[in-house]
């Protein structure tokens, strides 16, 4: 058994404490036995799920509504662009819903 498995809330400072207390006792003690003594940086939580932000923006884009994005998630329409740039082709050539097309197969003959 190492001291580290006796340690209690009681016996840290108060910067410590407010860490044990935020991420819980037992995965304070984990980060003490991998990261003691080093710098940790923890990233802004619009850096971590800037991925999930782009992939539902891409997810929302009709092809058309560049402005409408933009002004849901406060960002400019030239980042909106940016972002659904691989997948405007796809999307602004799909057909509108109700759309037809002179190449779809149609059930009836002339």
């Amino acid at each position: 058994m190492s001291l580290l498995d006796k340690l209690t809330l009681d016996d840290l400072d108060a910067d410590q404490r407010q860490l044990a207390e935020c991420v819980g006792l037992e995965a304070y003690i984990k980060l003490l036995k991998n990261y003691a003594g080093s710098n940790v940086y923890i990233r802004m939580p619009d850096k971590i799920t800037l991925s999930l932000r782009n992939e539902e923006i891409r997810k929302k884009f009709n092809g058309y509504n560049y402005r409408q994005l933009s002004a849901a998630y406060n960002l400019s329409e030239v980042t909106i662009r940016q972002i659904v740039a691989p997948v405007r082709v796809v999307v602004k050539a799909a057909p509108l819903p109700g759309q037809t097309s002179l190449f779809d197969d149609d059930d009836t003959k002339i």
